[in-house]
């Protein structure tokens, strides 16, 4: 008989933690029906929706932030890590856990610590350049420390790519263009400008390509502008298709010839997975790591990077536009990012999580 064993994931509060997680988690059960795999995330986060929307269970404890600073919340933050972790360590025995993925995110910690007092090998993946607390803390106990980007700072790192769905790693926008076009009413004879700054949207990109977007049009060009959920706003323009969100990004990346985005990681990996060009915009906030993300692949050709602040109708005039009329540097940049992209990343990280229950 086959004994089937348990693998938990954890992360959420974030598409960049969910939907690695998510990948992961679909490549570990895939063909291997001895794999069993449940989620630990928040009952507020993204994963609340997500994972069940998977196929996964979600098993949810309470968030506890790391304090910022010396105040009430950091007087009170060791006792409620501590049952967490006792909740945790509970979940672990019910489920008898054999290894611990984690994506990062405020359930991350306790599951790190719980697995460690409990001896369960530990696996992290870091999305980003620039670690995050919990991956940071995990990266000192964990037997594995996997990341999308060179250069992490974390010990122990390889870099093995994003985990991210088959249809956009696998994805071949030649054979699904003319569908792609199709489901968005855009036409086949103009080449397509994707604006894209993920489900919350971009405001800054929003009004900078909705300021230029006639002249866009006049250029031969067209654009699939997705603004975010609840970011619609009217443009007076032809050849102009606003969306506020696509559950589907791998038509949008079929359809599209140049993308105008923020620099996420997730973002970053899937651009380069598919080989699209791209204008990317960081986001400005944070600890910087949107403009670290992105670097790489603008050194090594394959992006743009204009800064937030700088990106106004008079840097699509001089950055995008003349990108659309060039369709040589456009090949030339496509070729460079499909360089950098990784597409096998999900099953690598499955195979180094079996192997780890292995031993």
């Amino acid at each position: 008989m086959t004994t089937t064993r348990t693998v938990l994931v954890a992360g959420g509060g974030s598409a960049g933690h969910v939907s690695p997680m998510l990948a992961t988690a679909e490549a570990l059960v895939r063909d291997n029906d001895d794999i069993r795999v449940i989620a630990l995330g928040t009952a507020a986060g993204l994963e609340a929706d997500l994972v069940p929307d998977a196929g996964f269970e979600l098993l949810t404890i309470d968030k506890v932030p790391f304090p910022r600073r010396p105040n009430l919340d950091a007087l009170r933050f060791p006792g409620r890590l501590a049952a967490q972790i006792r909740t945790v360590r509970r979940l672990l025995r019910e489920h008898d856990v054999r290894a611990i993925a984690g994506f990062g995110g405020y359930v991350c910690p306790p599951a790190y610590l719980a697995g460690a007092a409990a001896r369960i090998p530990l696996i992290i993946h870091e999305a980003n350049k620039r670690p995050g607390l919990a991956n940071r803390l995990g990266a000192r106990i964990a037997r594995i420390v996997a990341t999308a980007f060179e250069g992490s700072t974390l010990p122990k790192a390889v870099r093995i790519g994003m985990p991210m769905r088959r249809g956009i790693a696998h994805l071949d926008r030649a054979a699904l263009r003319a569908e792609a076009l199709e489901h968005f009413g855009l036409a086949p004879d103009r080449p397509t400008l994707l604006v894209t700054g993920g489900s919350l949207g971009a405001q800054r990109l929003n009004a900078a390509i909705g300021a230029t977007a006639q002249e866009i049009a006049q250029t031969g060009a067209q654009i699939l502008h997705i603004t975010g959920r609840g970011k619609s706003f009217p443009v007076e323009a032809e050849h102009y298709r606003q969306v506020e969100y696509v559950t589907r990004m791998e038509l949008a990346y079929a359809a599209a010839d140049l993308a105008v985005t923020r620099s996420g990681a997730g973002t970053v990996s899937e651009l380069t997975a598919v080989g699209l060009p791209a204008v990317y915009v960081p986001l400005p906030i944070g600890n910087g790591e949107q403009a670290l993300n992105g670097q790489d692949v603008v050194d090594a050709g394959g992006a743009l990077m204009v800064h937030d602040a700088d990106f106004t109708a008079d840097a699509v005039r001089s950055t995008v536009i003349p990108l659309l009329a060039d369709d040589a540097r456009r090949t030339e940049m496509a070729r460079a990012a499909r360089g950098f992209g990784i597409t096998d990343a999900a099953e690598a990280l499955a195979d180094l999580i079996r192997g780890e229950i292995r031993r």
